[in-house]
């Protein structure tokens, strides 16, 4: 019998945990979805490599199964601060998860790992539908299990005020909260549109990932806003301003219900997200996650 054992990946383990998720991800892999080549993997690594590391010595990287020193599983994480109302919350979510055919039986040891990480609130939120009971079993929680397309353009412009949309590298006179900006900066050199809506009472920080609807580029996913609230009613303009520069019309949604305020459809069971620990992720906030950072599941 081999020695199976969970332990941290470190900087040593980069090239076998590249050749692992390329095994599992790339052309021809065991995991559904789209390909992942070797590259993909590689600027993964590269960029949490050099992310900050959170108080508490947690994983920089993740953790793998390792058997008789053969990595045969990894999961990858990704930690972050995450500021609201003036308080710091940690979250950690998953950017790549597979465990060779032979080593199943074990890949719940990778998942109960994760979600025993102290004090942090754990998201899983692209994964395979044959993991759902695994993950279920293991105290995970579905938070949103569907999306809204919306059109944006379709809808009424804002009354209360006018409203400015900027790109986020736009020097402006207006206070502006300096976690808010950060992440703005960050997901924008991560490929994202990062934007602000800029009203007489303040500015509003929003952020979009390109995706794809039915395997046709044509649509941004709305990832991080301070409330959903607050892009019903700045769609018109946001609208706009992404059709102008990225030439995309539709802006998608996770969500639970057809969304009051905006023009589209609510698609069920089209996004399930899961989280574990105490404090239940909010619509509209898929920061500082495989989604926003990478693309994974877009």
């Amino acid at each position: 019998m081999p020695r199976i054992k969970v332990r941290l990946i470190t900087d040593a383990d980069i090239p076998a945990a590249i050749n692992l998720l390329t095994r599992g991800y790339g052309p021809g892999g065991a995991e559904p979805g789209p390909a992942r080549p070797r590259s993909f993997w590689e600027h993964i690594f590269s960029y949490l490599r050099l992310r900050p590391l959170h108080a508490g010595e947690l994983p920089r990287f993740g953790y793998v199964i390792d058997s008789d020193g053969e990595l045969v599983g990894i999961l990858l994480l990704i930690f972050s601060t995450i500021w609201e109302n003036g308080k710091a919350k940690i979250r950690c979510g998953g950017s790549g998860l597979y465990v060779d055919p032979a080593f199943r039986m074990y890949a719940p040891l990778l998942i109960r790992k994760a979600s025993s990480i102290r004090d942090a609130t754990i998201l899983n939120l692209t994964p395979a539908e044959h993991t759902f009971r695994i993950i279920e079993a293991l105290s995970y929680v579905r938070y949103c299990d569907g999306i809204f397309v919306s059109i944006p353009l379709f809808s009424r412009a804002p009354k209360d005020a006018p409203v400015s949309v900027v790109d986020v590298h736009t020097k402006l006179d207006v206070s502006l909260d300096p976690h808010d900006r950060d992440l703005l900066l960050e997901h924008a050199d991560c490929g994202c549109t990062s934007l602000w809506c800029i009203t007489p009472q303040g500015a509003h920080p929003f952020v979009f990932r390109s995706r794809q609807l039915k395997k046709v580029s044509c649509a941004q996913q709305l990832v991080y806003c301070r409330n959903v609230d607050d892009f019903v009613r700045f769609a018109r303009p946001i609208g706009l301003f992404l059709a102008r520069h990225t030439g995309r019309f539709l802006v998608v949604l996770d969500a639970n219900d057809p969304v009051q305020g905006l023009v589209g459809k609510y698609f069920a069971g089209k996004a399930n997200r899961f989280f574990c620990g105490s404090d239940r992720p909010r619509l509209g906030d898929l920061a500082y996650t495989e989604i926003s950072l990478f693309g994974i599941g877009v």
